[in-house]
């Protein structure tokens, strides 16, 4: 599958030069504890009784780095968009550890977080397999967080409702997806089903057909578009997927492994003509493409037709009344650059389960 590491940063000094920190020796004792080896299909299957046909790739000599991020960002609360709805494995939040993978030329480079700062002075222990892995890394670590904290401030100041929101939950970031192509089957997964049993069905997948990494004692699946491409529909239904979903996420890695889809191409495009390219494929829709332009390339996008954000706006704007898709987006225009920080602060407050921002008698 072409890579797809794309308008990552480098890590600037105080100085304005480009470089990362100096990596900290690891000392938290054997590395390989914990670790257990792949079992094979004859040796039965996983613990929720599904087979596992993953491939383990272990990173046995960790180090680590402690890497700033720009403030106010409340790191913990952002991430529970990975916890609140399950473990899939593949963006695992646990309230203390990030776990997630970087596809990085030819390899899935594996790494965990730790969370060290505070709401103003941010930073997060971020931990690799091996030295060389380091760099970039600590790039797409600093980039994980979408969106300048100055627009949403420039937002807030004109729209109140914003301003009473970013008050409550200070701090609130989009999380950037990086691997496209899981992104996509998150939101194929997520179709006309609630998010726990979204997250449970990924679960299966990624434990089933992904690639199962290790660094220290932790451990993350990736998913890899040409494994899921030699599938069969019935493999995946196994898994408890609808046949739709199945042939959708078979029908994506095909495109994506023969190169039909060059997914590494998507951050160069304008929105529109990444909503065309994606949506040409059977089972894409507009939402899906859209989520894919607000948490992978970091789009000031508004999903207005997804349950969820329509369920959000209209905690905030209506006084919890659920509006049109069109009522949506005449509802966020005044968001502008700051739409992604906007979606994400309103989408975590329902998340909360907040009573409504505001009478309906009041709402505009």
């Amino acid at each position: 599958m072409p890579a797809l590491v794309a308008d990552i940063p480098a890590f600037p000094t105080a100085g304005g030069e480009n470089t990362i920190p100096k990596p900290v020796a690891w000392t938290g004792g054997d590395t390989r504890a914990g670790t257990r080896p792949a079992p094979t299909p004859d040796q039965g299957g996983t613990a929720d009784g599904y087979r596992s046909e993953h491939h383990l790739i272990e990173a046995p000599n960790p180090t680590c780095a402690v890497v700033p991020l720009p403030g106010p960002l409340d790191v913990r609360s952002s991430l529970e968009m990975f916890r609140r709805n399950g473990d899939d494995l593949i963006d695992r939040w646990d309230g203390t550890h990030l776990l997630r993978t970087l596809r990085a030329v030819d390899q899935v480079l594996p790494y965990y977080c730790q969370s060290v700062g505070t709401l103003d002075t941010p930073a997060l222990k971020v931990t690799v397999g091996e030295d060389a892995n380091l760099p970039v890394v600590v790039a797409a670590v600093q980039s994980t967080f979408l969106g300048d904290p100055g627009l949403l401030s420039e937002l807030a100041a004109r729209d109140p409702i914003i301003a009473v929101i970013d008050s409550r939950y200070p701090g609130i970031r989009q999380v950037r997806q990086f691997d496209p192509f899981a992104a996509i089957v998150r939101s194929i997964s997520a179709q006309q089903v609630n998010l726990r049993w979204a997250a449970t069905t990924r679960q299966r997948l990624a434990r089933t057909f992904g690639r199962r990494h290790v660094v220290g004692q932790h451990e993350v699946w990736s998913l890899d578009a040409e494994t899921l491409a030699r599938l069969q529909i019935a493999d995946i239904r196994a898994l408890q997927f609808t046949n739709r979903k199945a042939e959708y996420i078979i029908g994506l890695a095909e495109a994506v492994a023969s190169g039909r889809l060059d997914l590494s191409a998507l951050p160069s495009l304008a929105d529109e003509e990444v909503i065309a390219r994606l949506t040409a494929l059977r089972g894409i829709g507009v939402w899906t493409a859209e989520w894919l332009l607000a948490r992978t390339l970091g789009r000031p996008r508004v999903v207005a037709g997804d349950l969820g954000v329509r369920k959000a706006v209209g905690l905030a704007y209506l006084g919890g009344g659920l509006p049109t898709e069109e009522e949506v987006r005449r509802l966020t225009a005044q968001w502008g650059a700051a739409a992604g920080m906007a979606q994400a602060l309103v989408l975590h407050a329902l998340g909360e389960h907040q009573r409504p921002f505001i009478d309906r008698g009041a709402a505009p």
